[in-house]
């Protein structure tokens, strides 16, 4: 069975919640259409015109790509310039083209937290908080012989999930009372008969984001017409979201030794430092792309290095001036998307019983190289 396009991008957007992207960013699907069956995805970066001619070559759909294929205002589509030879081929080819960009980056296990994985960091925190997400509480009746399928529903929609523990929930048993009116089909009773059943009173928490999944899983598995349940706010601190990383090396290192590390870890050239390269290391920041906007979080925040890319000449004076060491890796390192991002979606499509393949681009689109 292959997945629609729809729900490809529905596990990518469980993952990466497009609210979840800064304002302003070029998101979503920029080529073709979702309403199709897809035999098979792939993961890129970039969307060059070599990585389409691979795309074309490998029988691909649908491309989910981190940078947008539409970036600026179109001026033209012109197809002896290699921008508009993009757009038709992959019209031609009827391939087409979602971005997830800043959602991406915000994301919980998404493009940082592989960033900061890959360094080793640990004890890792949000950078930069951009929003909070808020909690409710779910309350729904469930008859007894439905108890675990609901519950394991909404667990795995994203429900009952207090810190480190899962599936956290209260239970109680009790007696539900209805009466089925004119018209109705119901699970249990007949119409106009005042009915008694032993129901299970199901109560956990859940992330506000989580809301619309979560309904939905009850709702799929809930065997009544009209199913009981409640939406309650709660006061609490959610999660924080927001742009680039923060944590500490397992053990200090010189910066010249965490330069080399990096370079090991991205398959890299080479890379810029700004700092004493025999200085030491033990807080590390982390933002994929380019992050000059937020060398001086970096810096509130108390890191000793800052691991990102396209560091312009004065953002490195200024964090060279208040002791900020920086490894600018270029903005390429974030090709480790590829195969998180291809992995993870292989397996919700993989446990939902659907055979469409999912595969990572191999063209390398990194401009730069080191001579």
């Amino acid at each position: 069975m292959l997945a629609h396009g729809q729900t490809v991008i529905q596990y990518v957007e469980g993952l990466a919640p497009k609210a979840m992207a800064m304002e302003g960013d070029k998101i979503g699907l920029h080529v073709g259409t979702l309403q199709k069956k897809v035999k098979k995805v792939m993961i890129a970066l970039d969307v060059l015109e070599s990585v389409v001619d691979e795309a074309i070559a490998e029988g691909v759909d649908l491309i989910v790509a981190h940078h947008a294929v539409i970036y600026r205002p179109l001026k033209n589509i012109r197809t002896d310039l290699a921008a508009g030879r993009v757009f038709e081929k992959l019209l031609k080819h009827d391939i087409a083209v979602y971005t997830a960009h800043t959602n991406l980056d915000v994301a919980v296990g998404g493009m940082n937290d592989w960033l900061a994985e890959a360094v080793g960091l640990v004890d890792v925190e949000v950078l930069d908080v951009l929003h909070r997400d808020t909690w409710k509480k779910l309350v729904v009746y469930v008859p007894k012989s439905h108890r675990d399928a609901v519950f394991q529903a909404v667990c795995q929609a994203g429900a009952g999930s207090v810190g480190n523990y899962g599936h956290c929930s209260f239970q109680v048993e009790g007696i539900g009372t209805f009466m089925p009116g004119e018209g109705t089909q119901p699970f249990i009773g007949a119409e106009g008969k005042l009915e008694q059943v032993e129901e299970v009173r199901i109560e956990l928490v859940l992330p506000a984001s989580r809301q619309s999944a979560v309904v939905k899983a009850m709702m799929a598995a809930h065997p009544y017409e009209e199913v009981a349940y409640d939406l309650i706010p709660l006061d609490l601190p959610g999660t924080g979201y927001g742009i680039g990383r923060i944590g500490y090396l397992p053990q200090p290192l010189t910066l010249r030794e965490l330069a080399e590390l990096v370079k090991e870890r991205f398959s890299l050239q080479g890379v810029r430092v700004v700092g004493d390269l025999d200085g030491t290391i033990k807080k590390v920041a982390v933002v994929g792309g380019d992050g000059s906007s937020f060398a001086s979080k970096a810096i509130f925040r108390g890191a000793d290095a800052y691991l990102t890319g396209d560091i312009g000449y004065h953002t490195a004076h200024d964090a060279q001036a208040e002791g900020l060491s920086i490894i600018d890796a270029g903005h390429n390192i974030e090709k480790i998307m590829k195969e998180k991002l291809a992995t993870y979606l292989l397996e919700r499509l993989k446990e939902n019983g659907y055979e469409t393949e999912v595969i990572s681009s191999r063209v390398h689109t990194d401009p730069f190289q080191f001579v």
